[in-house]
Formats: structure tokens, C-alpha cells, sequence
């Protein structure tokens, strides 16, 4: 048997399926932020990222885990929006931005969650943390033992606010990580992040997202500040079918955050774009059969197949089937028998499985055998 490529090409691109990251940089682009991650949520395509798997002091944004921890009980029906949590003392007093919660009343989860989305507030997530753990502590050791289920190796959490602690770090990519994960599981609830503003204890506060400002897009998702760490952000815009999420940290003012903000965001959606090569159940190729009742089998892709370029990747791209050839009988329906390999200059190859459609059985004994002989005398181009 030999191997068989096949070149198909297109002037239009591949969509890989992926549940995680496409390795590589499409194109190289600077950014004053300390660290920083741009990709496309639908591909996980990494567009942009500096020093993005650098454990950094998140502020604020580690909020988003905070809030993931009352989003999950939400979905599972353990929390409802309604319940209420009784405010201490501790998280009256805590300092920095407040939801001005009273101490020793009671306070809906719906509240506090808009408490701590729009209003960034600390005295919040303190109470949420005491309602759902008993301790702040005992509530960041709960966190991290999450993130380390969804795919965060490197993320610590020893409070529920973000504030200021030797051990409490984030890595950009997590966050990026932690913001595809809400965004996806908790459709219903996700609302709340475009919310321009909430009152409460007769105080209104405006979200402190900027880009929600902007016509960027965007509905999402949490800023973050201290000394320590910069002016940081977690963003998200949606145009079309597309979106994109950047994380941003270690800026030096409000200012510099928002333009930078905008300015990768409307950089990713110029640059790129989200090219479809296969539908689910699409023919890419027949393959040749040996020994079959028929001679060749269709070969498809399971899932959709797109892929995340710029225009000049666009412009180069070769896509190949591959396979040894001719694919001996008996062929199973939905056995993966070839593949698709998308290259792309200064990339990894990226390699898809094609399946047959059809259930090939093996003939007779004389079919067999005629089979054989017209393909040892005439090669592959008998069968």
C-alpha cells in the first residue's frame, strides 16, 4: 500500500474545531501591557500574547472566579437569585471599592452578583464568600481547587476579592481561560456583565468596564487594579458570529487600559477573520478501497472544520488529505480511516481526522480474488 496526498486548495480557509489554544502567534504585535493575551474564543486561536503564562497579581479580575463559584451553584440549583447571605462586620468594613452592603441584613444573590460585576465590590465578595464557605480563607482554597478542575494549573486564589497578597496570582492565559468558561456555560446569567450601572443602598455606580462605552462590541467582563499590579482588564466583544477576548494587566492608568483595550480588540477583528472549509457531514475526498464491495469511500469531517488567519495566511494556505492507500475492507461507518492536514506557513500543521460514510464489506471469495489479481497486474488505478 502506498501513501496517498491529496492537495485540495482553496481560496478559502479551514475552521479547526478546538477546545483548547492553537499553538502560535499569527502575527507579531506590540503592546505596553506587561502581559497580555488576545484570542478567538470560537477557533482558540491565539492572536497575540506576552508573558502570558506569568503568574501576575490579578486584582479585581480574580473576581471572575468568584463570581464563576456562585455561577456554578446557580446552574446546579443549590443557589437561587432570590436567596439572601447575611453581611458581617468584616465585610462592612473591608476597604477599597464597595457595594455599601449594611452590616447584619441580609442581601440577594442577584444583588451581590451585580455587586461585584458592575460595582467591583469587595464588601461583597466577602459576603459571599462567608455565605458559601464560612471563611474567606476556606473560600480561596474552594476556588483554587476549581480552577485546577477547569484547566488552571497556575492560578492560587487566598482571597475572594483580589486583594493585595504575596501568594494570590493569576496567569493572563487563565483568565482568558476563566472568561471563555462563563461566557459559554452561563448564556442565561451573562447578562449582567453589559449592565451600564446598579443601585444599591440608594448609591448608583457605573460599571467600571470601558469598552463597554465604546462601539467595540463588547459586553464583558471585569477590570482590575492595585499597586502592585497595574491597571489590568478582562474584555470581550462579539461582532457577527465572531468573538474575541483580550486580557490585558500592568498598565499604568485608566486611560492607557481603555485605549489599549479598544485598540486590540478592533486589531484582532481587522486583521482576521474566521474562514469555514468543511461543513459537519461535508465529502472531502473518496478514498481508494482494496478489496471492497465498492471501490472507493467517501471521507468525511465529524465536526465543522474553521480556522482563525490574517489575509496573507489566508493567501498561502494548502490544504492535503492523507492516507495510506487503498484503505483495506471491511471499512466501518464513523471509523477515522484519513486526514485532513491544514498548513499554514511559520505554523504547526494542524491535522484533522476524516471518517468514512459508508459501511464497506468485503466481497466473495472470487470477487477477492479478481480484486487481487487486476491490482498486481495493473496497480492502484484497477481498483
Amino acid at each position: 500500500m502506498s501513501q496517498r496526498l491529496s492537495i485540495i486548495r482553496r481560496n478559502i480557509v479551514v475552521w479547526a474545531v478546538c477546545l483548547g489554544f492553537t499553538a502560535g502567534t499569527a502575527q507579531a504585535l506590540d503592546t505596553p501591557a506587561r502581559e497580555a493575551f488576545v484570542f478567538d474564543m470560537n477557533t482558540g486561536t491565539v492572536l497575540m500574547e506576552k508573558n502570558a503564562d506569568e503568574l501576575m497579581p490579578p486584582a479585581s479580575m480574580s473576581k471572575l472566579m468568584t463570581v464563576t463559584m456562585v455561577l456554578e451553584r446557580l446552574k446546579e440549583g443549590s443557589l437561587k437569585m432570590e436567596d439572601t447571605l447575611p453581611v458581617s462586620e468584616a465585610a462592612w468594613k473591608k476597604g477599597g471599592s464597595k457595594m455599601f452592603v449594611r452590616v447584619d441584613t441580609r442581601v440577594k444573590i442577584s444583588d451581590l452578583l451585580r455587586g461585584v460585576i458592575i460595582q467591583s465590590g469587595n464588601d461583597a465578595c466577602i459576603v459571599i464568600a462567608e455565605g458559601l464557605a464560612g471563611s474567606e480563607e476556606a473560600f480561596g482554597d474552594a476556588m483554587t481547587a476549581r480552577a485546577r478542575e477547569l484547566g488552571m494549573e497556575k492560578s492560587v486564589f487566598k482571597n475572594a476579592t483580589g486583594w493585595p497578597h504575596p501568594e494570590h496570582r493569576m496567569t493572563a492565559r487563565e483568565l482568558g481561560i476563566l472568561a471563555k468558561y462563563i461566557i459559554e456555560n452561563f448564556p442565561e446569567y451573562y447578562g449582567i456583565f453589559s449592565e451600564i450601572d446598579f443601585t444599591f443602598s440608594d448609591i448608583k455606580q457605573g460599571n467600571r468596564n470601558p469598552l463597554l462605552y465604546k462601539s467595540t462590541g463588547a459586553d464583558g467582563l471585569k477590570t482590575g487594579h492595585t499597586e502592585e499590579s497595574g491597571y489590568g482588564l478582562v474584555g470581550s466583544a462579539k461582532r457577527d458570529d465572531r468573538r474575541l477576548i483580550v486580557v490585558l494587566n500592568g498598565l499604568t492608568s485608566a486611560k492607557e487600559r481603555s485605549r489599549e483595550g479598544e485598540r486590540l480588540l478592533e486589531w484582532g477583528f481587522r486583521e482576521f477573520g474566521n474562514y469555514s472549509l468543511f461543513k459537519p457531514g461535508d465529502i472531502v475526498d473518496n478514498a481508494r478501497v482494496w478489496l471492497g464491495e465498492t471501490d472507493t469511500v467517501p471521507l468525511t469531517v465529524e465536526e465543522g472544520v474553521t480556522i482563525t488567519l490574517s489575509r496573507q495566511e489566508r493567501k498561502s494556505m494548502v490544504v492535503k488529505v492523507a492516507y495510506n492507500e487503498p484503505i483495506p475492507a471491511p471499512i466501518l461507518k464513523g471509523t477515522p480511516v484519513a486526514q485532513l492536514l491544514i498548513e499554514i506557513p511559520d505554523k504547526e500543521v494542524i491535522t484533522v481526522p476524516l471518517i468514512a460514510t459508508e459501511n464497506i464489506a468485503r466481497p466473495g471469495v472470487v470477487r477477492r480474488l479478481t480484486s487481487a489479481v487486476e491490482y498486481l497486474i495493473f496497480g492502484p488505478s484497477a481498483q
